[in-house]
């Protein structure tokens, strides 16, 4: 390999304080380009979600470990250092550590590190080169920076909820949440990408900063369209099921035999469709023919189109609309998209071996490199796993200030 052409972030060390899923979802895109994360648990129990299950990995023997899947989805890549912050001795370490690292990542309520002398402010004023990066439900400032913040609380504050979910006047109206926790995702991933931004920067300035990530700030934030339909008009959306604010007909449609999505973007995919259909004068109907009219008209259009879509099964009309370009798709349940041709050519299940069950699945990381793949070289650790390995190689302590550290309990591994 040509040595210019390393993993993006080869060479960059993370010390990783946090836990859960949006510092773990941070930081485990940082080890997928090439960092060197070091994750910091507590002794006993580690990272919350090694104990939200079951499902439990099985061992090579089909028998359940303690391993539980919620960890192993977002801890791959990492290495495992078990450090008791309450003990000074391990709160010194941690310290230690830190100036060893680029980056630190931590979520633990606003201040509270402080304590522990593993504030930014301790930190940037011994290692002013430090990247420091705190992710908490509301911020570093404001009326609510000391709230706790969890995933589901945000999604309803945020406004996630008052636009997901069937209309109100519909049997099952009301407000739903997302099924997977949105709002902790999208914080981890413009966690990563201003991490990336301020190290680019420190490659000019030679200097660290602070970054404050709040849940709400990224949930608010990612709205994205639904905001501006809002700050534009001044009319608050309200929940649409599973049509869309802005496009028409984009949504849900039941077939004779299941569900399907059609997604019109434009107006000659609309022509196309209502050829499609048999119904080619629909796209030449005043009332239709353009988008901003089929959001006018939509109450006329769309049962027009139901009951069309009814005649006919769910696969007649998937074939039917990918022949003449108009996008749609099935509704899959979990299964059946790991078993879809596509997901199966883009190689999105892997497989990696690990130590207490043979092997663990993992989801591929989505970005695609022509030149310096993604790497996936360990599985989840277990906990405690690379605590001898990490601490005697960064830190230049004599053997019998090591030792009590080196005898920190673990969870049991099996």
């Amino acid at each position: 390999m040509n040595p210019l052409r390393q993993a993006p972030l080869s060479g960059i060390r993370v010390l990783d304080l946090s836990r859960v899923l949006a510092g773990p979802w941070c930081t485990q895109n940082l080890a997928d380009l090439g960092a060197e994360v070091i994750k910091i648990e507590r002794p006993g129990s580690g990272d919350d979600t090694r104990g939200w299950g079951p499902p439990y990995l099985a061992d090579a023997n089909g028998e359940p470990t303690t391993e539980a899947a919620y960890f192993l989805s977002t801890n791959r890549n990492k290495k495992s250092v078990v450090v008791d912050l309450n003990d000074p001795l391990g709160a010194a370490a941690v310290r230690a550590l830190a100036g060893h690292c680029d980056v630190l990542v931590e979520n633990f309520k606003v201040g509270g590190l402080k304590q522990y002398g593993l504030d930014y402010a301790t930190l940037q004023a011994e290692y002013p080169s430090l990247i420091y990066c705190s992710i908490t439900g509301f911020g570093q400032t404001g009326p609510y920076a000391h709230r706790p913040g969890y995933d589901f609380m945000i999604q309803g504050m945020g406004g996630l909820m008052s636009i997901t979910g069937e209309r109100d006047d519909l049997p099952g109206g009301g407000p739903q949440k997302a099924g997977v926790a949105v709002s902790d995702l999208f914080t981890g991933m413009y966690a990563a990408l201003a991490i990336v931004a301020a190290l680019r920067e420190r490659d000019r300035s030679g200097q660290g900063q602070h970054i404050d990530l709040a849940l709400l700030d990224s949930h608010v934030a990612m709205l994205a369209n639904q905001n501006l339909n809002y700050m534009t008009s001044g009319k608050a959306p309200q929940r649409a099921g599973n049509a869309h604010q802005n496009v028409v007909p984009y949504q849900v449609f039941a077939a004779s035999d299941g569900h399907l999505i059609v997604a019109v973007g434009n107006d000659s995919q609309f022509r196309a469709y209502c050829a499609a259909l048999g119904h080619v004068e629909w796209a030449d109907d005043p009332r239709f023919a353009t988008n901003s009219q089929r959001l006018i008209h939509r109450q006329k259009l769309i049962p027009l189109l139901e009951a069309r879509m009814q005649q006919q099964p769910r696969d007649h009309w998937l074939s039917t609309l990918e022949a003449v370009g108009v996008p749609c798709g099935p509704i899959n349940t979990l299964d059946q998209v790991f078993a879809d041709p596509q997901v199966q050519a883009r190689q999105i299940w892997r497989e990696m071996p690990h130590s207490l069950g043979g092997s663990t699945p993992t989801v591929a990381n989505p970005m695609r490199f022509s030149h310096t793949p993604v790497e996936y070289r360990s599985a989840p650790p277990l906990l405690g796993e690379h605590t001898e390995e990490v601490l005697t190689r960064l830190l230049d302590w004599p053997e019998d200030k090591l030792a009590p550290l080196l005898r920190s309990p673990a969870a049991p591994t099996s």
